[in-house]
């Protein structure tokens, strides 16, 4: 793998966490991106999920996909239904992967109840990228 883009519609909440950890736990060499098909900004819930967790994404930003240098490119992970079914042809072999996790950004209830389902996102991310570079 020499490089890797997590896509979702917004880039807001799902992709930035991906990215987060991937940044983290990738081999040294992989360049990692994220990015969206509709980019919304960085959710300060998805950050705050982050830094709970000992990773800093304050410096990250909400990405257009057609800002990706696409040479660099050669898996991508779409993150929701939207972005698998919007994501646009990458030049050279890609591998394709679909993650379809529930988007934070939608959860109601209390404060308490919607920071734990940033937490659930979160964690079950950090299992599909600790996992994704185990089998790199």
């Amino acid at each position: 793998m020499k490089g890797i883009l997590f896509l979702c519609t917004g880039n807001s909440c799902r992709s930035q966490m991906a990215e987060g950890f991937a940044r983290e736990l990738a081999p040294e060499g992989v360049v990692v991106h994220s990015a969206g098909i509709e980019p919304q900004g960085v959710n300060p819930r998805a950050r705050a999920a982050m830094d709970e967790a000992g990773i800093d994404i304050s410096r990250q930003t909400s990405k257009d996909v057609d800002a990706v240098p696409g040479s660099e490119i050669d898996t991508v992970v779409t993150l929701c239904g939207d972005a698998a079914e919007r994501c646009p042809a990458f030049p050279g072999d890609v591998e394709r992967l679909h993650w379809p996790l529930r988007d934070p950004a939608t959860a109601s209830g209390s404060e308490a109840e919607v920071e734990r389902v940033f937490r659930e996102v979160r964690d079950e991310i950090a299992a599909r990228v600790r996992s994704l570079f185990a089998a790199a």
